[in-house]
C-alpha cells in the first residue's frame, strides 16, 4: 500500500514538474501586452499574418512529426507581440503555411495567378526599354543600361503587393512543405510547372502586344531591343547560370524579408532594394528575361529560337537552384537546429523543476 502511495506521489510530482517547466517556457517565449482591457476590440485584433502562427493545428504538420515536436514548434513560432520584429521561427512557419495554402489551390486559380504575374512583370521591361532608348541617345550605351535598370522594381512591386504567383518568388517558398515532409515532391514539381507555364505564357503575350505597341508609339526602336537582348545573352552559358543562381538566391531572400515585414510600405521598400540590386548588377531573372529575349525573337534581328530556348532553360534551372539551396534548405536547416535547442532547454527545465519539487518534499 505504501509503495502505491509513493508511486502515486512520485507521478504527481513529475506531472507538476512538467507543468511548471512548460509554463516557464511559454512565459519566456511569449511577450504578452501589459494591458488590453482598456483598448477597443478593433485595436487589439492581431494582423492576419500573426494568426498563421497562432492557430497552428495538428493537421498542419506531417504525420512523421512527433507530438512533442509539434508543441515545440507551436511555442517557438508564436508571434503575438506586433511591437517587435518577427522571430525566425514565426517567419518560416508563416511561409510554410502560405505555401501549404498554395498547394491546395485549384489548377485554374494557380495558372491564372501565374499568368497575371507574367503580364505584370512585363511592365518592368517596358519601362526599362523606353528609358534605355531615351538615354542611349545622350550617353554611352553602358551607362544608359545601368541607369535604366534602376526601374527594374516596378513590375516586382506590382506582383508582390498584388500577390500574384511569380516563379522566382515562390521557388523557395513552395519547397518548404516538401522539405518538412508535409507535401510530396511530385506535387511540388507539378506546381512549379503550372507557375512557370503561366509566367511564360503571360510574359510572351505581353511581349507580343505591348512591345509591338511601344514600337508603334516610338518609345524605342528595334535596334534598342537587339542591343538590350545582346547585353543579356552576351555571356557563356555557365556565366549565365551562375548569375541566375545569384538572382534566384536574392529573390528567395526577398520573399523571406517580405514575410518578415508587418506592413505594406516595408514590403515595398524591401522589394525595391532587392530587385533594384538585381537590375543594377545585370543578373539573369528567368521570367523577366523571358520577356526580354522573346521580344528580340519577335521583333529583333539577332535572336534565334534555339538561343531563346537554351537561355530560358539555363536561367530557370539557375534561379531554382539559388532559391531552393541557398534559401529554403539553409533557412529550414537553421529552424530545425533551433527546435532541437528549445527541446533540450525544455527537457533541462523539466529535470530542474522535478528536482526542486522532490527537494521540497524531503
Amino acid at each position: 500500500m505504501s509503495q502505491d502511495t509513493d508511486h502515486h506521489t512520485e507521478y504527481k510530482s513529475n506531472h507538476e514538474a512538467d507543468e511548471i517547466a512548460d509554463k516557464r517556457l511559454v512565459e519566456d517565449s511569449i511577450n504578452q501586452p501589459s494591458s488590453v482591457e482598456d483598448k477597443d476590440v478593433s485595436q487589439t485584433k492581431m494582423p492576419d499574418d500573426t494568426d498563421v502562427t497562432e492557430n497552428l493545428e495538428d493537421e498542419d504538420f506531417s504525420e512523421e512529426i512527433s507530438q512533442q515536436d509539434r508543441e515545440t514548434i507551436k511555442k517557438v513560432a508564436n508571434d503575438d507581440n506586433v511591437s517587435q520584429a518577427k522571430s525566425y521561427a514565426s517567419i518560416l512557419v508563416e511561409q510554410v503555411m502560405d505555401a501549404k495554402e498554395t498547394f491546395e489551390r485549384s489548377l485554374g486559380s494557380l495558372f491564372t495567378s501565374a499568368f497575371t504575374a507574367g503580364l505584370e512583370i512585363g511592365i518592368s521591361f517596358f519601362v526599362i526599354l523606353s528609358a534605355f532608348a531615351l538615354l542611349h541617345d545622350v550617353m554611352p550605351s553602358h551607362y544608359a543600361m545601368v541607369l535604366s535598370s534602376l526601374l527594374y522594381p516596378i513590375g516586382f512591386i506590382i506582383v508582390v503587393i498584388g500577390q500574384s504567383l511569380l516563379f522566382t518568388e515562390q521557388t523557395s517558398l513552395l519547397s518548404l512543405p516538401v522539405l518538412n515532409k508535409i507535401e510530396p515532391l511530385h506535387k511540388l514539381l507539378r506546381l512549379w510547372g503550372i507557375v512557370i507555364a503561366g509566367n511564360i505564357v503571360g510574359g510572351c503575350l505581353f511581349a507580343a502586344l505591348m512591345i509591338g505597341l511601344g514600337l508603334h508609339m516610338h518609345l524605342f526602336t528595334v535596334n534598342a531591343i537587339d542591343v538590350y537582348a545582346e547585353h543579356i545573352l552576351g555571356f557563356e552559358w555557365w556565366v549565365i547560370f551562375g548569375s541566375a543562381v545569384l538572382a534566384g538566391w536574392m529573390m528567395g531572400v526577398a520573399a523571406w524579408l517580405v514575410t518578415s515585414a508587418r506592413d505594406t510600405l516595408s514590403r515595398i521598400v524591401l522589394v525595391t532594394l532587392i530587385t533594384c540590386s538585381i537590375g543594377f548588377l545585370g543578373l539573369h531573372h528567368s521570367i523577366v528575361g523571358n520577356i526580354e529575349i522573346f521580344s528580340a525573337l519577335l521583333y529583333g534581328n539577332t535572336v534565334s529560337l534555339w538561343r531563346y530556348l537554351v537561355f530560358l532553360i539555363v536561367v530557370l534551372v539557375g534561379n531554382t537552384v539559388g532559391g531552393v539551396v541557398f534559401v529554403a534548405v539553409l533557412k529550414n536547416r537553421t529552424f530545425l537546429f533551433q527546435i532541437e535547442k528549445v527541446k533540450a532547454q525544455t527537457a533541462s527545465e523539466k529535470v530542474e523543476a522535478r528536482t526542486s519539487i522532490n527537494t521540497r518534499r524531503f
